[in-house]
């Protein structure tokens, strides 16, 4: 796997210092927590994996960080923490992502399912239209594909849920995925998932609670597979 090349690359091993410093201190990587393998976190932040394993090795002499040979590096921090949504998009892989999507958006589909209501089904069904007309336009369909699920979450008629899901959209948007898109995306992999939006759609129209969380997974197990296909062919 190479590194992203929609990232800045970091040059020195100070400057991936500071960003996992951040990472840490800000609760990204809590306390005990272990870090990503140096492989991973070369390609995340575009640094060299030889700059990665010196940034390591100052926040190790910092005390930050504990490396234990043959298991890893954990975080030795117990500091305040804040948060910081730009931070946890610079880190965050894409499989990640669908992980955490694949934790929230089935109860999303669950409340949209229960309150969406014939307006809402009408815009969602337009969306959908739209992703049906993308042809091989990745751009496109990337960022129809993030109104069509931004609009289910605003269909669960829950603020929270609403708020968590515009986060997970703004990690979508970040360079990783750019990357990833033109690897997976072509005609028949948009077909197919603009054929599983119409199936989630489908079975919130019906009131079919148990077949839109079901039908949502499926899709975001697919996109998943998808994501594993495209990082072992790098």
């Amino acid at each position: 796997m190479t590194a992203d090349p929609g990232l800045v690359p970091i040059k020195g091993a100070n400057a991936v210092v500071v960003r996992l410093r951040r990472a840490i201190e800000t609760g990204i990587y809590s306390d005990g927590d272990q870090l990503p393998p140096e492989r991973q976190l070369a390609l995340a932040l575009g640094a060299a994996r030889s700059t990665v394993r010196k940034a390591l090795e100052q926040l190790e002499g910092r005390g930050l960080v504990v490396r234990r040979v043959g298991a890893g590096t954990f975080v030795n921090y117990s500091g305040p923490i804040a948060t910081s949504a730009g931070d946890v998009a610079d880190l965050i892989s894409p499989l990640q992502l669908i992980e955490v999507r694949l934790a929230v958006e089935p109860s999303m589909a669950r409340l949209a399912t229960i309150h969406a209501s014939s307006k809402d089904l009408d815009q969602i069904g337009a969306v959908l239209a739209e992703l049906d007309a993308c042809g091989a336009d990745q751009d496109r369909f990337t960022r129809l594909d993030s109104d069509f699920h931004l609009a289910l979450a605003r269909c669960s008629r829950n603020p929270l849920m609403l708020h968590i899901y515009q986060e997970i959209n703004d990690v979508r948007t970040h360079a990783q995925w750019d990357r990833m898109k033109t690897v997976i995306l072509n005609p028949e992999t948009i077909a197919l998932y603009n054929d599983q939006h119409r199936a989630i759609l489908h079975s919130i129209a019906s009131r079919d609670v148990a077949g839109a969380m079901s039908a949502i997974s499926r899709h975001l197990e697919t996109a998943r597979q998808h994501l594993i296909g495209a990082e072992t062919t790098e």
